[in-house]
């Protein structure tokens, strides 16, 4: 989809005299970037007689609705098919957004009422037009995140597949959008160009338009230019929708550009952000859901807390987020070009684009001095424990678990699967990210992760060139120059499901991998209470190596006793465990499924590691340890 609105982009209008980057160049403050880019974006703007307009008010937002009125230009003769999206850029599972759209009706060009026929559960067809076909729908909305949208007093947070009905033939189309606002102080925060006219917006093309998410509230913006090595100057903009303070938003500005300036420092050059600008949409609000998603010129990032109430941990996210408008928004995976908004958009390459993604978000906070290297390596160890003694790598490998994605990216079934088969594809391929650049530093002088991710981007991203999992080979191959290691890399580590022995790895930088519990004893499952309030009951399905597994116990059974004792609380049976070793074995009385049974627990050590810095626990760390670690976490 990216590279293919980044020539419609370039080519629309006066923009194409801006210059391939759109940005400018020497010293410039943010209001004449402002400035500038609103110029850019105005001049391109398709006007009252765009082929495809829709207009948006809310007139009932108390009730979560909006209503939405699309015009469509030029209709050939026959019948016209309109639809909602299935699917929504940055998501790789089915989403029927067609279920929140309701009360549809058609006219003419002159007024007349149309035949509409329903045609699927996903869209209608509308027959008798005279080259005009107005559709007019009520959309509910009360779901905020990055795949949904959310309509009430307080704002309007808007993805636009889940927004907008589009009609087939229009793909290439200009298309003009105009904001109602439901209350006065509401302002719009978008990547699409702003129109001539107040309240309107632009796209050139159905693609850029669906991929450009838009936020109407009173948020606060902070803006501010950004240059990257090349001389190219960008204009970044946060807006934060939220119930805190200016202080609070001045405090994670401040935060932001550290972090991101250290994203310019990995690639080198910025991405070449259309119309001059970046923006990052941030919903802070009680009855938003945590989520961020990305998109060519933005993003979204959603967290019910408040900036200060969360000590600024949305700050993960924005950076995770933001290393997407490099990986995955230009430097993007073959399978994914053009977008089909009508069925699962599936990859094998998601360990990369997200997992390796999901590695250098808390990296580059960290070498922003954002976070400590005792906070990096708390969330590196749970990574790490969650990939190396995960169940997941017994059933396939990163590419295996990354085209698994339709079944698991924020879709829902009624059935239960197993989750005993599956590792997420994010800290799957961030621990395939960590085995590259531990081995890259340890084998190769001067090569690291983020040469390999220069190197993509120079020969991949910035020209927008869709890649495949051989070109990912490729490419390690040429930085490396050892074509061997390259392949024997893929091979075991992306291919299959192997991973290395970090211990040495991590030892390079003077980091040492540490039981979590030594010489505690391990049962393998959590618990919570009972709902039946009669004991105790396993929370999740335990993992086929733990002893619980062993003993035949499975989620949602209920703990009547163990060793003998009743099995009170949580707190209870995890006391009475903790007074046992590895090598115990333990009655349990259970009921599962009505039915109540026994069983023997055979405990066993703890499998889980926490990663921590050698110094303190004793070890002693060189100084060429110390220059490693330094190198690679920052000062």
């Amino acid at each position: 989809m990216r590279a293919m609105v980044a020539a419609a982009v370039l080519g629309a209008g006066a923009l194409a005299m801006a210059g391939p980057a759109m940005a400018a160049t020497g010293a410039q403050t943010a209001d004449q970037l402002a400035a500038q880019a609103l110029a850019m974006q105005q001049a391109g703007d398709p006007g009252e007689a765009a082929p495809v307009a829709y207009d948006v008010s809310f007139p009932n937002a108390v009730h979560h609705e909006a209503q939405v009125t699309a015009t469509f230009r030029g209709v050939p003769a026959g019948p016209l098919r309109v639809q909602m999206a299935r699917s929504s850029p940055g998501r790789y599972a089915i989403h029927e957004f067609a279920k929140n759209v309701y009360a549809v009706s058609a006219k003419d060009g002159h007024g007349r009422p149309l035949a509409l026929t329903r045609t699927d559960p996903y869209g209608w067809t509308v027959a008798g037009h005279d080259g005009t076909v107005v559709v007019t729908y009520t959309l509910f909305g009360d779901w905020g995140d990055g795949t949904y949208a959310q309509i009430d007093a307080t704002h309007a947070h808007l993805n636009m597949p889940a927004t907008f009905l589009w009609a087939t033939g229009y793909d290439s189309k200009p298309i003009r959008v105009r904001f109602h606002a439901f209350d006065p102080k509401w302002r719009v925060a978008t990547q699409l160009p702003a129109g001539k006219a107040e309240g309107t917006y632009w796209a050139p093309n159905f693609q850029y338009f669906m991929d450009s998410p838009t936020e109407l509230s009173p948020f606060s913006l902070r803006q501010w230019p950004m240059t990257d090595a090349t001389g190219k100057t960008y204009l970044i903009r946060l807006a934060v929708h939220h119930m805190g303070t200016e202080a609070e938003v001045d405090t994670y500005a401040a935060k932001t550009k550290r972090v991101i300036a250290q994203h310019y420092a990995l690639f080198g050059r910025a991405p070449r952000y259309d119309y001059g600008t970046y923006t990052f949409i941030a919903d802070y609000m009680p009855q938003i859901a945590g989520d961020g998603m990305e998109h060519r010129n933005s993003t979204i990032i959603t967290q019910p807390r408040g900036l200060a109430e969360a000590n600024y941990a949305q700050l993960n996210t924005l950076s995770h987020e933001f290393v997407h408008s490099w990986n995955v928004e230009r430097l993007r995976p073959a399978e994914l070009e053009p977008f089909d908004f009508t069925r699962a958009n599936p990859t094998p390459s998601l360990w990369f684009a997200e997992g390796f993604t999901q590695y250098y978000g808390p990296l580059l906070i960290r070498r922003a001095g954002e976070s400590s290297v005792d906070d990096f390596l708390r969330g590196l160890g749970g990574t790490l424990n969650g990939v190396v003694n995960g169940s997941g790598r017994r059933y396939g490998g990163p590419e295996e678990m990354s085209l698994r994605a339709p079944f698991v990216d924020a879709a829902k079934s009624i059935d239960r699967t197993n989750p005993n088969i599956f590792i997420s594809y994010y800290p799957y391929g961030a621990v395939v990210a960590l085995a590259l650049d531990l081995q890259l530093r340890q084998r190769f002088p001067g090569v690291t992760l983020d040469s390999y991710m220069r190197h993509l981007w120079e020969t991949r991203g910035d020209a927008e060139k869709p890649y495949t999992p051989a070109d990912l080979e490729r490419g390690l191959a040429e930085v490396t120059r050892d074509p061997a290691f390259a392949k024997g890399f893929f091979d075991r580590y992306v291919h299959a499901s192997g991973l290395p022995d970090f211990a040495p790895l991590l030892a390079q930088a003077g980091l040492a991998m540490q039981p979590r519990a030594p010489g505690a004893a391990w049962a393998g499952f959590a618990l919570k209470a009972d709902e039946g309030g009669s004991g105790v009951a396993i929370a999740a399905p335990p993992a086929p190596s733990s002893p619980a597994y062993a003993a035949g116990l499975e989620e949602g059974d209920v703990l009547l006793s163990v060793g003998g004792m009743p099995a009170n609380s949580a707190e209870d049976v995890m006391a009475l465990l903790a007074s046992h070793k590895p090598g115990d074995a333990v009655p349990v009385r259970y009921r599962q499924r009505g039915v109540e049974r026994t069983a023997t627990l055979r405990l066993a050590v703890d499998p889980a590691f926490t990663v921590v810095r050698g110094e303190t626990v004793g070890a002693a760390v060189t100084p060429a340890q110390l220059a490693f670690r330094k190198a690679w976490l920052g000062n």
